[in-house]
């Protein structure tokens, strides 16, 4: 809902001149305050379009983890074993993560990191979702009780979906169930499963009334099911997460886009995953692998500023690229003989591909998404500088080289500018910037064969490796690539295609921090051999050794430009909690996760959801 608070603000300061200007004798009844609106809660949620608007504002905030210079979206992705920070010519970004990741350091900037952006934006969707809660029986125009539970089924999930973020980057963290009336100083960390079986329960009970069919934007019931899946997943609880991933992808509402469709279909030089990624694509009622968007349009109220995902996620192959002869290669000028920057955007290289997401995971030559015009390749550039033509340099319009004849390398920042990157995925058209940094597109949140992958997960943990193989082939088979047989199960070969088809969509980080949880609760084997326990899990964990056995960047003394070096450590398989989160919090005690500064001064964690401590609490 859409109040128009400074038109209404501004009418009212007109009316009030005028009585000044014809108000005459002693009266003064005019100088007594007047309430300029009666905009508050008891008047705004009392009505079911009051509840729908607080909804709203949930559902426009997922968009910002993907919009806007330095989204996000980024900092779920470097910290793990696909991308690492690109930006070389600068201190401050997260590459020495030993050195720059600490409580009290800036956690939520363009220029370092977004881990604080995080926490503040969870709990902030937390808010909008618990208002709706609290006041769910406020109104009195429900039309039914179906409506009713509709509703509050939707506010359940945001607050899931928030939740069910937090425990798997923060660990244990405040669980707030009710809307916050007055100011709070007295918040305690709530055991990480305690929350998420509530959350569970929640979810649960959303199912039955939230409807399968909704407006794109929205939360349809394959929604709930799809984080129901994960959350199932996070608590162990194998079985559940295959019965709920099953009421998804048998419900009859979603099924994977195996046939050329929308704007692009008749193409011939594309093909079907590039017709998935074309925001024109996205929203359309034919799609019907698409469960959960966030809508980002040029016209889109409180517009976002764009994906920015080619600014982010294309190498800056601008500048730094030589000829073999000694001169500057390429340029972004729009509108030259080779027009690269409006083809493929100008890349700033921030988000940079390993070399485990570049090569090591492709292992069919037929698989679409690593496919020509898909995929990109440095040496599909060519030498597109027109300055070369007036200097003779016959590599004008030839294929761009790493190092000439005599092995010298002609890239001067081989991070930033020289990697490989998934184009289907990132190309965003801007028509409205000669420089395109990557447009307003729709974005998937949930996709069906996230669905696949989850519950191919769970058939894993199971030991099911049979259906494990069917349901990564139903994703594999469908981009093209042979499928795999049974023996090639385990939770890597999962990994790795979730790599292949959820690159700049999935939170990796925290699916990464999930399995790790698991792997420590449970006790099973990793494909590497190793079991984990949960007693020392910021000293040894799954996704310290996933990103130590794959990465070429950490720990490997590589360093940028500017002198810094990439470093990880165990701990990091949690965020640090923000410093002034905890020190704000006078009355109560916030925990720091092991590793970071603070963390000596943990009680252990509540374990009820109804905020009471611990036994061993004092």
């Amino acid at each position: 809902m859409k109040l128009n608070i400074k038109r209404s603000t501004f009418c009212l300061s007109l009316l009030v001149s005028g009585m000044m200007l014809t108000t005459t004798g002693c009266d003064e009844s005019w100088l007594e305050p007047k309430p300029l609106s009666f905009y508050a809660p008891e008047n705004t949620f009392n009505a079911k379009s009051g509840l729908w608007g607080a909804l709203v504002a949930c559902e426009r905030n997922m968009r910002h983890e993907y919009t806007g210079d330095g989204p996000p979206i980024l900092t779920e992705h470097i910290f793990t074993e696909v991308a690492v920070e690109g930006t070389t010519d600068k201190s401050g970004p997260a590459q020495d993560m030993n050195l720059l990741i600490t409580p009290d350091a800036n956690l939520n900037s363009v220029n370092t990191n977004k881990i604080g952006w995080y926490w503040y934006e969870g709990f902030k969707g937390i808010k909008y979702a618990n208002t709706v809660i609290s006041r769910i029986d406020d109104p009195t125009d429900y039309e039914s009780e179906a409506e009713r539970n509709h509703i509050l089924g939707t506010a359940y999930f945001h607050r899931a979906l928030r939740y069910y973020r937090l425990t798997n980057q923060f660990g244990d963290v405040p669980l707030i169930l009710e809307e916050i009336l007055e100011p709070r100083l007295d918040f305690y960390s709530t055991d990480r499963e305690v929350i998420l079986r509530k959350m569970k329960e929640d979810l649960e009970w959303a199912e039955p009334w939230v409807p399968e069919v909704m407006d794109r934007g929205q939360v349809p019931k394959g929604a709930i099911q799809h984080l129901l899946t994960k959350v199932n997943l996070a608590l162990g609880e194998f079985d559940d997460a295959i019965a709920s991933a099953t009421r998804l992808i048998e419900g009859g509402t979603h099924a994977l886009m195996t046939e050329r469709f929308g704007s692009t279909g008749n193409d011939p030089d594309r093909n079907l995953i590039w017709d998935l990624h074309r925001p024109e694509n996205k929203s359309l009622n034919a799609n019907t692998e698409a469960i959960l968007m966030v809508m980002d349009r040029l016209d889109t109220d409180g517009n976002s500023g764009g994906m920015s995902s080619m600014r982010q996620a294309v190498p800056f192959w601008i500048t730094n690229i030589n000829t073999p002869n000694g001169n500057r290669g390429t340029i972004d000028q729009p509108g030259i003989e080779i027009d690269h920057v409006t083809r493929y955007g100008r890349g700033i290289g921030r988000l940079r591909g390993t070399w485990y997401h570049q090569s090591m995971i492709w292992d069919d030559e037929n698989d679409l998404r690593h496919a020509p015009g898909n995929w990109m390749d440095m040496t599909d550039l060519v030498y597109n500088n027109p300055a070369l033509v007036e200097l003779g340099d016959d590599y004008y319009g030839e294929p761009l080289q790493f190092r000439n004849d005599e092995g010298t390398v002609l890239v001067v920042d081989t991070i930033r500018s020289w990697f490989s990157w998934p184009h289907y995925k990132v190309y965003v058209p801007e028509p409205q910037n000669i420089r395109p940094s990557g447009g307003h597109s729709d974005w998937y949140i949930f996709r069906l064969a996230e669905t696949y992958l989850l519950r191919a997960e769970a058939y894993v943990w199971k030991g099911d490796l049979a259906n494990a193989a069917a349901d990564i082939n139903a994703v594999r088979t469908r981009a093209g690539a042979a499928p795999y047989g049974p023996e090639d199960m385990n939770i890597g070969t999962v990994l790795d295609e979730r790599a292949r088809e959820l690159y700049y969509e999935e939170p990796r980080k925290t699916e990464l921090t999930r399995m790790a949880f698991i792997f420590a609760n449970t006790g099973i084997q990793a494909y590497n051999g190793k079991t984990y326990s949960i007693d020392n899990f910021s000293e040894d964990n799954f996704l310290y050794d996933r990103i130590m056995e794959f990465t070429d960047f950490y720990n490997k003394g590589v360093f940028t430009r500017h002198g810094d070096t990439y470093t990880y450590s165990p701990y990091h398989v949690l965020w640090p909690v923000p410093a002034p989160a905890i020190n704000t919090n006078t009355q109560g005690i916030i925990n720091q996760n092991k590793g970071y500064s603070g963390y000596e001064n943990n009680v252990p964690p509540l374990t009820t959801v109804d905020g009471n401590h611990s036994d061993t609490q004092e």
